[in-house]
């Protein structure tokens, strides 16, 4: 049975608030209708302010508006963000000296660590923090946490400030892991500012710069700049790069969970 567009529009919105997330092709197969059909659907909705599109889907239209509290971000493209974390952790190695910023995704990274040695992780995350304790307690890898001091941000569990920036600035990292609420070609950027000056410091003081991020951050662009391009050693996703940043020749180096394209350098 066809659906009149009102009806599949409908559809459509009953699936985003489910899953917090829609896939132009996932949708098109489910309703028997082209991309192109659903693509115009996602234009109209958006128009209405009723969902945001992003790269390959669309999403909630107050996510593109206002960051959303810690506990509902844990909840949004959590398959990806644990991909990520997993594939994240594949480039740590004993003796390590890391910086973990404030993030889902980049605490999927600390869930991930297993087996290592020697390790030393710090972070400006509560909840990054709390789970690397467990996992040290539980011989899971060994090292230290250093949980670095602050203003807290209780809405996202996180400690940043002017005090937390000049703690930052007397490290040196091996590696830096970088969460972001949005990537462009112009570079990356994220919702708070305080957090934002942190992982910038964390990029300055790292010899390697990792952004972790899912989809859904692509084209997005918030509040405040991070870095651009030319600061990052690699972008770790759950999808291959845009063909539109692939023909423009940007260089850097993307690693994505699909098979073949983790070290795909364009």
């Amino acid at each position: 049975m066809t659906l009149l567009p009102e009806e599949r529009q409908q559809v459509i919105l009953d699936e985003l608030n489910r899953h917090g997330k829609i896939q132009v092709m996932s949708l098109a197969k489910n309703l028997a209708v082209t991309p192109e059909t659903i693509r115009r659907d996602l234009d109209q909705l958006e128009q209405q302010r009723l969902l945001k599109r992003v790269y390959g889907g669309a999403i909630p239209y107050h996510l593109a508006k206002r960051e959303p509290h810690f506990e509902k971000k844990q909840a949004i493209q959590q398959t990806a963000k644990t991909k990520i974390g997993q594939i994240a952790a594949e480039l740590l190695s004993d003796g390590d000296t890391i910086a973990l910023d404030v993030g889902t995704t980049t605490l999927e990274l600390a869930r991930a660590i297993k087996g290592l040695n020697q390790l030393t992780i710090v972070t400006n995350s509560l909840p990054a923090a709390s789970l690397l304790n467990e996992l040290l307690e539980a011989n899971q890898f060994n090292g230290q946490v250093i949980m670095l001091g602050g203003l807290t941000h209780p809405a996202q569990q996180s400690v940043a400030g002017a005090f937390t920036c000049e703690l930052l600035s007397r490290f040196h990292f091996d590696k830096a892991f970088i969460s972001c609420g949005g990537m462009t070609a112009d570079g990356f950027t994220d919702y708070d500012m305080e957090e934002t000056l942190c992982s910038t410091m964390m990029i300055q003081r790292a010899e390697q710069v990792y952004v972790l991020g899912d989809t859904s951050k692509i084209g997005q662009t918030q509040f405040f700049r991070i870095c651009g391009w030319q600061d990052v050693s690699a972008v770790i996703c759950d999808q291959p790069m845009p063909d539109e940043w692939l023909s423009s020749g940007m260089q850097t180096t993307w690693i994505s969970e699909h098979p073949g394209r983790r070290d795909f350098t364009c």
